[in-house]
């Protein structure tokens, strides 16, 4: 596989694209199948690109970064985990319920549709995606009811 840069030349857009092979992306450019996201044109062209070479120094960054990246994720993990309720495919309806004060207000997750998901946004619930990596595993006991249904 091999990144280009590209740009435009109807929009001026620069962006980047993945190709099998530079033969690849000569064949696809040749038939106008490269084009720009921005505004569809095929007057796409690559752009000149410095090779990316991996330093150790650069590796070594990238892995501290990553070891961060993943230790704060397991903290907000852990955290998530001791302190909101897990209320499963119940979070549409827990959460409406605590925005229109029929239940007190608590730290909760769980899982909604995407369908579930919007009706919040649209009816103004605050309630927002929790990202994968901060999610933690679902209790046990949910996951048991859940296969008995």
């Amino acid at each position: 596989m091999i990144r280009y840069a590209l740009i435009c030349g109807d929009c001026e857009h620069e962006f980047e694209a993945w190709f099998a092979s530079s033969a690849a992306y000569d064949g696809q450019a040749e038939k106008r199948l490269v084009t720009c996201p921005e505004c569809a044109g095929a007057h796409v062209s690559k752009q000149i690109m410095a090779p990316s070479v991996k330093s150790p120094k650069k590796a070594a960054a990238r892995d501290k970064a990553e070891q961060l990246a993943a230790e704060f994720a397991a903290k907000a993990r852990d955290h998530v985990e001791k302190n909101f309720d897990y209320v499963g495919d119940d979070f549409a309806d827990e959460a409406r319920a605590m925005y229109y004060g029929e239940t007190d207000d608590r730290p909760i997750w769980g899982a909604t549709t995407p369908e579930e998901s919007a009706a919040l946004i649209e009816e103004g619930v605050p309630a927002a995606p929790l990202p994968q990596a901060f999610t933690p595993k679902r209790p046990k006991q949910a996951r048991a009811k859940r296969n008995i249904n």
